[in-house]
């Protein structure tokens, strides 16, 4: 099987599915532009060039490139999807969310359940996410969290190369509005992932590390630390289960609490800050839920509650480690 990197998988899932489908467009700002190249139009291929080549085999029809205006991406986006088309908007950071956050969550979000069930949004919205680049605090924020509350959204964080394309296919060919956050550290990271399509269900996590010890819990480019952190301490005698959600919002909550049932200790990770996040989210619902087979206090290994510095060495600091992951499983052992 190919190894293929997660900017080049999730390239190959828009092409295959826009040549499949002729409702499937993308739209945004450079998704056909000729950022840091010759000027050529569809040279690039956005910012981060998950786009390169779509423009040439599709035309401007099907890659239409937009103004600096994210409100109007994801309203042609919204009124596309109602209309019968499948868009693929493209906004360059997640950070950018709050410039389209009427469109998404008062909009988009609520067009099926207003309507009574009589309309669909079948429109997805791309988003590279995450610190890493040193890229400063209005470009380094990941941003599902916050979007994980608001009903009426399904929201995607892969953490590798297969799991995005497979997850991106389920997306565009779902009914309802799904946001997709790319963590952008992980575009060049590779794994084996099939020439051919396949879709990855929502709602089902993956589970990356089996063990007996202790259940892990962690998002996009957390669950690679959490990996290293856990092979780290098999040569102490401790084995955990490590869970890899996929998508936030469906939540697989049943394999988290089944996990945590057998193993009686749980760590969630994630790079965002913990005040209203993911892993209080699941702290608290393993809490409520599986109270009687906790064998430890629950950890979170996040972010501090503070902007993401522009520092490499803050940065650094700011981001859950794998010297943190294994500190917080330590503790829960002891």
């Amino acid at each position: 099987m190919p190894q293929k990197t997660m900017r080049d998988a999730i390239n190959e899932a828009l092409h295959q599915e826009m040549a499949a489908d002729e409702r499937v467009f993308v739209i945004g700002e450079d998704v056909a532009g000729g950022n840091g190249s010759d000027g050529t139009v569809g040279c690039a291929g956005g910012v981060f060039g998950v786009t390169a080549g779509l423009y040439d085999k599709f035309g401007p029809l099907r890659c239409v490139d937009t103004p600096i205006s994210e409100s109007a991406i994801v309203g042609a986006a919204a009124g596309a999807a109602l209309s019968g088309m499948r868009p693929v908007a493209e906004i360059m950071f997640a950070d950018f969310i709050g410039v389209c956050m009427d469109q998404i969550f008062n909009q988009m979000a609520k067009f099926r359940y207003m309507f009574g069930g009589k309309s669909r949004c079948p429109a997805v919205i791309r988003f590279a996410s995450g610190a890493g680049f040193s890229a400063a605090a209005q470009h380094s924020q990941s941003m599902y969290q916050i979007m994980t509350a608001v009903p009426g959204l399904k929201v995607v964080v892969p953490s590798n190369a297969y799991d995005a394309k497979g997850l991106l296919l389920t997306a565009i060919r779902d009914d309802d509005p799904v946001l997709f956050f790319e963590p952008k550290a992980l575009y060049q990271e590779a794994c084996e992932v099939p020439d051919e399509p396949y879709t990855i269900p929502f709602g089902e996590a993956a589970m990356p590390r089996e063990g007996d010890d202790v259940t892990v819990v962690a998002f996009g480019q957390m669950v690679g630390r959490a990996a290293a952190a856990i092979d780290g301490l098999e040569d102490q005698g401790i084995t955990c289960d490590l869970i890899d959600p996929r998508t936030t919002s469906p939540l697989d909550a049943d394999t988290i609490l089944e996990s945590v049932k057998a193993t009686g200790r749980l760590v969630v990770v994630d790079e965002s800050p913990p005040r209203c996040g993911l892993t209080a989210d699941i702290a608290a619902m393993a809490a409520d839920r599986a109270f009687h087979s906790l064998k430890a206090p629950i950890k979170q290994v996040c972010a501090p509650h503070t902007p993401v510095p522009f520092s490499p060495e803050l940065e650094a600091a700011y981001v859950p480690s794998v010297q943190k992951i294994q500190a917080a499983i330590l503790e829960v052992m002891r």
